[in-house]
């Protein structure tokens, strides 16, 4: 794969970015249900393995800029809605219950999946969305309805963002304690 300087420069900045909050997931841990600390990972993990999968699709520039596109609409919208809103949480802490800020990221990674490589690749990343809107009512910091306006943000961000790319064949497995994914295409 050839990428152009200004291309790898940018990859590898999104995917610095990207993960600057497991330093945040790592240091409060120890306080956490087994529950909402894998939906803190997973919350990260789906738009980290959506936007890992541009980068293993060669030359799909395209699909990186889509992806952030997708990935700043969705937190710019939930911030706001967010301070408009201003709902206490079910725990008691004030105030930005609404909408859940982890499930619309999750779910803004399933869906770029979806309208970018189709369904069928979309489905694990979809369940661990799904999980990860479990994880934040059964830890008493949203409410369902919460996490359903969050799915919808990050859902809708993708759909406003991302086009479908043509030619491709992306097939997770798993395989004697491995797990990946096999890109197949015409480039």
């Amino acid at each position: 794969m050839r990428f152009s300087v200004f291309q790898q420069s940018l990859k590898l900045a999104s995917l610095a970015l990207l993960s600057l909050p497991l330093c945040f997931v790592s240091t409060s841990v120890e306080a956490k249900s087994t529950t909402q600390t894998a939906g803190d990972v997973l919350q990260l993990a789906v738009p980290l393995a959506s936007f890992a999968s541009t980068l293993l699709v060669e030359d799909d520039y395209t699909g990186s800029i889509q992806f952030a596109k997708a990935l700043v609409a969705t937190s710019l919208t939930t911030i706001a809605i967010k301070n408009i809103v201003n709902e206490q949480r079910p725990n008691g802490n004030c105030c930005d219950s609404f909408p859940s800020g982890h499930t619309s990221v999750a779910f803004m990674g399933a869906s770029f999946i979806q309208f970018r490589y189709g369904w069928k690749y979309s489905i694990p990343a979809y369940a661990a969305a799904t999980f990860v809107g479990y994880s934040r009512v059964d830890a008493n910091e949203h409410y369902t309805r919460d996490v359903v306006a969050g799915a919808a943000v990050g859902i809708l961000s993708s759909y406003f963002f991302t086009s479908p790319y043509k030619n491709i064949n992306i097939t997770p497995y798993a395989f004697n304690q491995q797990l990946g994914l096999q890109v197949n295409g015409t480039f």
